[in-house]
């Protein structure tokens, strides 16, 4: 869950959105609502993330298909983040469950469940996590993770801390092209 354990290379694909084939799930996240304009920011990276080898907990191959599993956005510093409007409703007004935070980076799924592999999961790397919202993690943490917090479609929840913002996203456990248009980026 937390991404920096898995590492990742800079990859040679082009620092644009792209256009996938194959259907398009209109409950998918649409990530352009992270910012409060509402706006597509540009491509500056883009990456290959490690595979996790559950047998060592460790970092195995790179992950090949598809060509990229993380961008990095260019936005503004100290940007507030707000959580992505999508289809989903996991009850009592929330939309999307913390599964992990720090002081670096934060990872969400839009699914009650407590893991990665069911449901789409957005990952975030070089925000500062509202600190509210990460004692609440850390606590519940520390409980046994019994009742993660929930966050709501439009909820601040962390801001930039540089002028990069890097995002994976998964669905059903493998990871997704995160400059896909039709999935993510559409309007």
């Amino acid at each position: 869950i937390n991404l920096s354990s898995r590492g990742y290379l800079t990859a040679t694909a082009p620092l644009d959105f792209v256009d996938l084939p194959g259907p398009t799930d209109l409950g998918a996240p649409r990530l352009y609502t992270l910012f409060s304009d509402k706006r597509i920011p540009p491509v500056s990276t883009v990456y290959q993330l490690y595979r996790w080898d559950e047998m060592c907990g460790c970092r195995s191959t790179i992950i090949t298909t598809p060509e990229v599993t993380m961008a990095s956005l260019v936005v503004t510093s100290s940007e507030m983040l707000r959580v992505p409007e999508s289809g989903y409703n996991l009850g009592e007004g929330y939309n999307a469950m913390v599964l992990y935070a720090d002081t670096e980076r934060i990872t969400f799924a839009y699914t009650r469940d407590d893991n990665p592999v069911r449901g789409y999961v957005v990952y975030l790397e070089g925000v500062a996590v509202e600190a509210n919202l990460l004692a609440l993690y850390q606590q519940a943490n520390s409980l046994g993770r019994g009742e993660l917090p929930g966050l709501r479609t439009g909820q601040a929840f962390a801001r930039t801390t540089s002028t990069e913002l890097k995002i994976a996203i998964r669905d059903a456990g493998g990871f997704m092209d995160p400059r896909s248009r039709k999935d993510w980026w559409r309007k």
